[in-house]
């Protein structure tokens, strides 16, 4: 079984919660994952015999998570946020992908243990390395972000953000920079 099952929902104070649930073949667990969306989660494992046990717990999360009123969140409600490293060639240099790679990974771990999305897929172009980002909270994407590539000591001083709704993603909007600057542009 192969799969992830993640679901939100938004408290009567305006708090975003999300859970999600896999299975983990590799150590025989179930995992689900929850929290307040912007927060390191709370983790629980259960060990389980086969992938049909697995599958049956799956089911049953997905069932209380509806009962619950979690629901997926569709696309068109989250947003672009693209984190840009300015390179100094045009197509980038093996260092800049070495840098691309530990980015994504850092980046792929911080989000998702808060809540805050995925990370898509990332491109060189133009002298810049693009990573982007589908988030389900733009500000709360942006701090995660900076802190992750801080605490991951990743050239942080040549970070830019950049962020737009998913159903328009020329729109990006300059979120932070290193420098003093109004646009973001990929």
């Amino acid at each position: 079984m192969s799969g992830i099952i993640r679901v939100y929902k938004r408290n009567e104070d305006g708090t975003l919660h999300f859970r999600e649930a896999w299975f983990d073949e590799d150590y025989s667990q179930f995992v689900m994952n929850h929290g307040a969306v912007g927060h390191q989660s709370k983790t629980e494992e259960t060990d389980v015999d086969d992938a049909e046990a697995a599958d049956r717990l799956m089911d049953a999360f997905a069932a209380q998570c509806e009962e619950d009123g979690y629901a997926e969140l569709p696309e068109q409600e989250q947003f672009w946020v693209v984190a840009q490293y300015a390179l100094k060639t045009r197509e980038g240099t093996s260092r800049d992908r070495y840098l691309e790679e530990k980015a994504k990974d850092a980046l792929i771990s911080h989000l998702a243990w808060r809540g805050l999305g995925t990370v898509e897929r990332s491109e060189f172009s133009d002298s810049k390395l693009n990573i982007f980002c589908l988030c389900p909270d733009v500000n709360k994407a942006v701090n995660a972000i900076k802190v992750c590539i801080r605490g991951e000591d990743l050239d942080f001083t040549k970070l830019s953000i950049g962020a737009a709704p998913y159903t328009d993603p020329t729109a990006l909007k300059l979120k932070h920079s290193p420098k003093q600057a109004s646009v973001f542009t990929l």
